[in-house]
């Protein structure tokens, strides 16, 4: 068993593809086996977590899921714990769930019709994975005490009533409506694979803590849905290094009243390692000169040597941003398009003509949407987008031949013909004004240093998310602060 943290490198199973893998383990071992170590799994992960609990409530559901919480009562039962089952089943249960609820029955553990009034662990085993309904009756009602109490959650394969493939919640028990009076502790159990709906949309908020056991199953050779990229490496600069090595980055945007997300941007490449970066603004009244960063160099943007340069295009753009984006759509050598320039793009289809002959001519280009703006540019609603963010990125990345940075909780970066990578890390302090622009920043130095459009994007979302994780307790996080860090 290991905990999942943010290093972590990692393939992820869609469902289709952990049912084939669940069966094809159970096919190798004995009866039950697999079902057995699911158990002893849970119950070691309950114990650890609440090694003194004088109760555990584990809520059992009627399909294997529920037969992997009936074998955790067994196992716990048997080291001298107090397991509470509640059971939604019924006469027709698996063969494995059904041998183990007969298994914690011979334990002599403990069955109610309702939930006991304390516990010091919750255990949700209602429904595990492919669950195709929202929970309801007793097993809503459960759910929703269970996240509402002060106890910690410890749920078995995937929270219940999350989607395993989209990390959207059928029954919102994280809704204000419901919230405890403090924090509650969720962790989850993921077992056999990991799923990507773990990682994004609800699914982290949902999931908590996540935990996973492989059961002793051999690797599998399913392709992967997607994967956690784990942390980049930092490779050394030669001795040798000067400030030609690490390329060029021009960022363009800066509208009147908006001139503060282009020098974020800049800011963010220059601090990030680029060698040189250039700032375009496209208000003629903002001053060549950033007198806090000499470093940074300003040019009329029509001035620029697009050929030979990294372009980050769009932050604070507004409309005025239409004016250079043909020029930059044909010419910058890599791009990066954030913000007003993806706008324009969704809302003309010439330039999205320019963006596809981009792709056809093999030239590197990233998009940073988040979902309101990967809505604009695939004309669909944000509420589709977030349904399913996997597919819409993929969507996205196979459209217009980019690599996209769908953002969000468990950002999504795709490209075609590629496995997309899901960022595990970074927290709601980078929901304020101009952190996106920072990122974009950041993936230009990256790209502007060599990296290919996937490894830039990858590595850029990582540090961008690390920088939030380790910011210090009690310390502003604004996004001057982050692109300085």
């Amino acid at each position: 068993m290991q905990r999942i943290n943010a290093g972590t490198s990692a393939p992820l199973f869609d469902i289709a593809a952990s049912r084939r893998i669940e069966h094809a383990a159970a096919a190798a071992l004995p009866p039950h086996t697999l079902m057995q170590r699911a158990g002893l799994a849970v119950a070691r992960l309950a114990m650890a977590t609440a090694p003194h609990a004088r109760t555990i409530w584990i809520a059992c559901g009627p399909g294997n899921n529920g037969g992997d919480g009936l074998e955790a009562a067994a196992q716990l039962q048997y080291r001298g714990f107090a397991p509470v089952v509640t059971h939604i089943g019924n006469d027709h249960l698996p063969p494995d769930a059904a041998a183990s609820l007969q298994r914690a029955r011979d334990a002599g553990v403990r069955f109610e019709d309702v939930p006991p009034a304390h516990a010091d662990l919750v255990v949700d085993a209602l429904l595990g994975l492919g669950a195709a309904r929202a929970p309801e009756g007793p097993m809503a009602d459960w759910l929703r005490r269970m996240h509402a109490g002060p106890a910690p959650v410890l749920s078995v394969d995937t929270p219940s009533g999350l989607n395993a493939d989209t990390g959207v919640l059928a029954l919102d028990f994280l809704a204000p409506a419901t919230a405890p009076a403090a924090p509650v502790r969720r962790l989850c159990l993921s077992l056999l694979t990991l799923k990507p709906g773990l990682f994004t949309a609800q699914g982290r908020d949902a999931g908590g803590e996540l935990w996973f056991d492989d059961l002793g199953s051999m690797p599998s050779a399913e392709r992967p849905a997607a994967r956690l990229p784990g942390a980049p490496f930092a490779m050394p600069r030669p001795h040798t290094s000067h400030k030609g090595s690490y390329g060029d980055v021009a960022v363009i945007g800066g509208a009147p009243g908006m001139a503060g997300a282009v020098l974020l941007a800049a800011t963010a490449a220059l601090h990030a390692g680029a060698g040189r970066v250039y700032v375009g603004p496209l208000d003629p009244a903002l001053a060549p000169l950033d007198t806090a960063q000499p470093e940074l160099m300003f040019r009329a943007p029509d001035a620029l040597d697009l050929f030979a340069l990294t372009v980050v295009c769009g932050c604070g753009g507004g409309m005025a941003v239409r004016g250079p984006l043909p020029r930059v759509l044909q010419e910058a050598r890599a791009l990066v398009l954030d913000a007003d320039a993806l706008n324009a793009i969704a809302a003309d289809g010439a330039f999205q003509t320019l963006l596809v002959a981009r792709a056809r001519s093999g030239r590197p280009t990233v998009l940073t949407p988040h979902p309101l703006e990967a809505a604009r540019l695939l004309a669909t609603g944000t509420a589709e987008v977030q349904a399913d963010r996997l597919h819409a990125a993929q969507q996205l990345a196979e459209r217009f031949g980019a690599t996209v940075v769908l953002k969000g909780s468990g950002t999504i970066v795709a490209a075609a013909g590629e496995v997309p990578a899901i960022n595990p890390i970074g927290n709601p302090r980078l929901a304020t004004a101009g952190t996106g622009d920072v990122l974009a920043g950041m993936i230009g130095a990256a790209l502007a240093a060599g990296r290919s459009p996937m490894a830039a994007s990858c590595e850029a979302v990582w540090r961008h998310g690390d920088l939030a994780d380790r910011w210090p307790h009690g310390v502003p996080l604004t996004a001057g602060s982050l692109a300085r860090g």
